[in-house]
């Protein structure tokens, strides 16, 4: 997206919730956190297919403001070495509306949101299953750009040996091959299903 596009979404979500946008400084100190240096997969290219995505797709949104902050969000915290990204992301997303003025029912739903990013559990609900299809669309990228993927992930995570990441990294792919439907909402399910499914088996088979 272009800086314009992203600074409209920005506004745009925090209008949808009723409040005043907080300004362009913490929009700016989210993309700060993703063009640190030990991101390569978790980056502006990542944030801006998923809002490009949830342009697309928000009228199935009950929330479409909380939904785009919860995407502005979801990897604001990434540290390879940690294991509580989500949580420490969540909260400050639950802050940073809260400061804002927005209503706390708005800032828990945002900071659950947040979370159902962990991935650990099948999506609950109209919003989270819109926020988890869109963070999940990479995996239904065209051929080339899930291979780049793939690689921008393995840069992430090049301080674990292979023989301890490659097992791992399949587990995690299994699992959502094993699911029944990877995409709940009607049309990223119908452009995005097949060719996610086609993508984790070939990165499976290695």
């Amino acid at each position: 997206m272009t800086p314009e596009a992203l600074l409209a979404n920005w506004n745009g979500a925090w209008g949808a919730l009723g409040v005043a946008s907080p300004g362009n400084a913490l929009c700016d100190q989210l993309q700060r956190r993703y063009a640190e240096p030990q991101r390569h997969y978790h980056t502006m290219q990542h944030l801006g297919e998923c809002l490009a995505w949830f342009e697309r797709e928000k009228a199935l949104a009950e929330h479409p403001g909380e939904v785009a902050l919860a995407l502005w969000f979801h990897d604001a915290i990434y540290d390879v070495h940690a294991h509580d990204n989500e949580a420490r992301s969540a909260d400050w997303a639950r802050q940073a509306l809260l400061e804002a003025g927005a209503a706390a029912n708005a800032a828990e739903r945002v900071h659950a949101l947040v979370m159902a990013t962990r991935h650990d559990a099948v999506p609950q609900g109209r919003d989270a299953e819109l926020l988890i299809d869109i963070d999940l669309s990479i995996l239904g990228a065209e051929r080339a750009r899930f291979d780049e993927y793939e690689r921008q992930v393995q840069a992430e995570y090049a301080f674990v040996p292979d023989e301890v990441r490659l097992p791992r990294r399949r587990a995690i792919l299994q699992r959502f091959l094993d699911r029944d439907a990877i995409y709940a909402t009607p049309r990223m399910h119908e452009q995005l299903e097949a060719r996610a499914r086609a993508n984790l088996q070939r990165s499976i088979a290695g």
